[in-house]
C-alpha cells in the first residue's frame, strides 16, 4: 500500500513539473504584456512597473510597423473562409468513403493515407508557382484555395465516427425515398455534431496560426497586406525588438484568447469526436 501512494505520489510530481515548464512560458508572456517597458526585460519575471499602453497601442493606434487590427482581419478572414470549405470537403468525403460504396473506393483511400504521409513543406515551392501563374500568389483568395485544396486528404478520423452511425437508419432513409444527400444532411450530420466541432477546430487552427505558407505567399512589403502570424513574427526583428517586444507579447495573448475560449466551450464534444472517430477505422 505504501509503495503504491509513493508512485501516486512521484506521478504527481512529475505532472507538476511538466505543467510548471509548460505553464510557466505562457504567464511570463502574459505578464510581459503588461509591462511598461518597451523592450525585453531579463532582470526580473515580473515587470516593474505595470501598464495597459501596449494593449491600447495594440488595437487603438496602429502605426506602419504594428497593424495588429489589419492583421487580425486579414487572418480571421482566412480562418473562417478556409474552415467553412475545409469542414466542407472533410465531411462530404468521409461520408462518401464511409456511407457510400463504389469501384476504386479502397484504392482511393489507400493512396490518399499515401499521399498524406509527404511533408506538405515538399511542395510549397509547386504551389507557389502554380498560384503565381494564376494571379494569386499575394492575395487572401489564394491563401484560402491552398489551406482548403487538400483538406479533404484529412477525412479518416469523421470516416471513423461516421462508421459508427447505424446502417439501418440509412437504409430506412433509402427505402423512403431519401436521396444520399438528404440522408447527408438530414440523418447522418445531425448525428455527428462532435466530429463537425472536432472537424472545425482543427480546421481554423491551421490557417489561424500558419506562418511558414504565409510567408511564402504575401510577398507584400506593406503590413497592412499581413496575418497575425507575420506581423508579429516581423516584430522581434533585431531592429524592432527592443521597442515592440511587449506589444508582440500583446499581441500573443490576443490571438490565443480566442482559440482558448472556443476550445474551452467546445471541449466535451472535441474529445467525443477523436475518441468516436477511433472507434472504426
Amino acid at each position: 500500500m505504501m509503495k503504491k501512494q509513493i508512485k501516486v505520489i512521484f506521478r504527481h510530481i512529475i505532472l507538476a513539473f511538466l505543467a510548471a515548464v509548460w505553464l510557466i512560458p505562457i504567464l511570463w508572456l502574459v505578464v510581459t504584456s503588461f509591462s511598461k517597458y518597451k523592450g525585453i526585460n531579463t532582470m526580473s519575471f515580473f515587470p516593474e512597473e505595470w501598464s495597459f499602453d501596449n494593449y491600447a497601442q495594440l488595437f487603438f493606434r496602429p502605426d506602419t510597423v504594428a497593424n495588429f487590427p489589419a492583421w487580425f482581419k486579414n487572418s480571421m478572414l482566412i480562418g473562417v473562409f478556409s474552415c467553412l470549405i475545409s469542414t466542407s470537403f472533410v465531411l462530404m468525403t468521409a461520408y462518401a468513403m464511409s456511407c457510400m460504396r463504389f469501384k476504386a473506393r479502397k484504392p482511393l483511400m489507400s493512396f490518399s493515407v499515401i499521399l498524406g504521409m509527404f511533408p506538405g513543406v515538399l511542395s510549397m515551392i509547386a504551389i507557389y508557382f502554380v498560384m503565381k501563374l494564376l494571379g494569386l500568389s499575394n492575395s487572401i483568395t489564394g491563401l484560402i484555395i491552398i489551406y482548403s485544396a487538400g483538406s479533404g486528404l484529412g477525412y479518416l478520423i469523421c470516416k471513423g465516427f461516421f462508421d459508427t452511425i447505424p446502417v439501418s437508419l440509412r437504409e430506412s432513409a433509402r427505402l423512403e425515398g431519401a436521396s444520399e444527400f438528404t440522408i447527408f444532411t438530414r440523418i447522418v450530420i445531425p448525428l455527428s455534431r462532435p466530429i463537425i466541432v472536432y472537424t472545425v477546430i482543427n480546421s481554423f487552427l491551421a490557417p489561424w496560426m500558419d506562418f511558414v505558407m504565409a510567408k511564402l505567399m504575401i510577398r507584400s512589403k506593406d503590413p497592412v497586406d499581413w496575418t497575425v502570424a507575420m506581423g508579429l513574427f516581423n516584430l522581434v526583428q533585431r531592429t524592432l525588438v527592443g521597442n515592440y517586444f511587449t506589444i508582440f507579447c500583446a499581441g500573443g495573448v490576443m490571438i490565443a484568447i480566442p482559440i482558448s475560449v472556443l476550445f474551452v466551450l467546445m471541449q466535451k464534444f472535441y474529445v467525443e469526436g477523436i475518441t468516436g472517430g477511433a472507434v472504426k477505422g
